[in-house]
């Protein structure tokens, strides 16, 4: 199955690679539908997490959020497949960036930048423009297989300037050492991937998010960067800086831990009630879900 899926992807790939921008994104539109109308369980799941991020929705509005939310991922992943042929310098007009005096303000520590999110937007192309406009990027990935495709995601993205860190042990060295040469790194904590993640209040309920960049940013004295990446109607892109946070050791590590990465999230919560129709998290999150 991971082979056959990896073919399937290339295929894909190849076609929409070559196709205008507009024919990439009806393409990508007629997908999300049929995937919108046939998801056992990632429809069920998103709509699931979008009634607890908006609470006061009603069920017509939310099932409206998710086919927003379906198409919106769909032209993602027409922009990483078009991300072969992508020229940087054709697409910086498309990105708008807001807050970027935060972003200068971090930068200004010179202990690198650990830039914040939650799954939203479409990053690759934004990270590659901010890689060659603003500053160096790395981006952690979760390995997904098959092993060729995750490669594939790999070099597309170092072809354009982004480094991708694997969410495990030598990737942890690697940001590591990206931060101490004053890089930006890109995470998101808004989903514990691998399991490790400490139990804490989201959207008021208990859910395990990962701590990781906090850790480091204790640690090392990275300055910790929200950052809220979403797509405009007209299908530009927007990249907006919010405040800085800046880990201040206590002396109480696991307390430290838990309090900057609450403080975050809270950030989180302000980004995903403003644009619930791009935060494309169809996974367990919150016991009870489908």
């Amino acid at each position: 199955m991971g082979e056959w899926k990896w073919r399937g992807f290339k295929l894909v790939q190849s076609i929409v690679e070559h196709l205008p921008r507009s024919w990439a994104y009806a393409l990508a539109v007629l997908a999300a539908r049929f995937a919108h109308w046939f998801s056992p369980h990632a429809r069920p799941r998103l709509e699931y997490n979008l009634r607890v991020a908006c609470p006061e929705a009603s069920a017509a509005e939310i099932k409206r959020l998710s086919w927003l939310n379906f198409r919106n991922h769909s032209k993602a992943y027409a922009d990483l497949m078009m991300l072969p042929r992508l020229r940087v310098t054709e697409m910086r007009p498309l990105l708008h960036v807001k807050g970027l005096e935060y972003l200068d303000e971090a930068r200004a520590m010179k202990k690198g930048v650990m830039a914040v999110s939650c799954h939203m937007g479409s990053y690759e192309v934004t990270s590659a423009i901010w890689s060659a406009t603003l500053a160096p990027v790395s981006l952690f990935a979760e390995e997904v297989e098959p092993r060729p495709l995750f490669e594939w995601y790999r070099d597309t993205r170092a072809r354009l300037g982004i480094s991708v860190l694997p969410i495990d042990l030598a990737g942890l060295r690697k940001v590591t050492q990206a931060l101490r040469d004053d890089e930006m790194v890109i995470t998101a904590i808004d989903r514990d991937i691998t399991g490790t993640g400490r139990v804490m209040t989201f959207f008021g309920r208990p859910a395990p998010i990962p701590t990781g960049p906090t850790a480091l940013a204790l640690r090392m004295g990275t300055p910790l960067l929200p950052v809220c990446v979403y797509r405009l109607d007209d299908d530009s892109y927007v990249a907006e800086a919010f405040p800085m946070v800046v880990a201040e050791s206590t002396g109480d590590g696991d307390a430290d831990e838990l309090r900057v990465t609450q403080q975050l999230l809270r950030v989180i919560e302000d980004m995903i009630r403003a644009h619930p129709e791009q935060w494309h998290v169809p996974h367990r999150i919150w016991e009870g879900a489908p």
